[in-house]
């Protein structure tokens, strides 16, 4: 059971558990995810390039990292966890809000999220894990807003979505 992916309603409401494939497979199955932006101290974002091996958006540029909380894990203390698989370190993270999106990619599946929006602040050394991140960098909103207009097709949907759709961050994080 540990694997398995928690399907949700629209509500967000646990409804049953499925395997990774079975979510995203076309047209997808609603799912619990959760998406972390990290800025540093001049309030840039961490940026990751996902890993050719991805099977969604290979070598896409995303937010900071991405998951799935199976059972009732607390996203706080999971997305801390991730954060180390993937880019190596940790850092305290703040609940922002969520949002629900379907995106396919092409005929090879989809992305059929609620996704818990986590925030954090980091200035340390990054070390990403290659079987998860192909490149990192740290870019401004407004040059990354201004880039999505120039480059639409090197980003995935569900960053774009979530930067043009919720407030990251209004303030320079504390």
């Amino acid at each position: 059971m540990k694997d398995l992916l928690l399907v949700v309603d629209r509500k967000d409401k646990i409804i049953d558990r499925r395997t990774k494939n079975e979510c995203h497979q076309n047209p997808g199955i609603l799912h619990r995810a959760f998406s972390i932006f990290i800025f540093n101290r001049q309030t840039k974002l961490l940026l990751q390039k996902r890993s050719k091996l991805k099977l969604l958006w290979p070598l896409f540029w995303s937010n900071t990292c991405c998951s799935h909380p199976k059972n009732g894990q607390n996203l706080e203390v999971l997305g801390k966890k991730r954060l180390v698989e993937e880019l190596g370190f940790s850092c305290q993270l703040t609940y922002l809000d969520k949002i629900n999106y379907r995106f396919c990619f092409g005929n090879i599946g989809c992305e059929r999220e609620i996704t818990h929006v986590l925030v954090g602040q980091f200035d340390g050394r990054v070390k990403p894990n290659p079987e998860e991140v192909a490149e990192i960098n740290w870019v401004s909103l407004q040059d990354l807003k201004k880039d999505f207009k120039k480059n639409p097709n090197i980003y995935t949907p569900w960053l774009k979505l979530i930067v043009e759709s919720l407030i990251l961050p209004r303030e320079k994080l504390s």
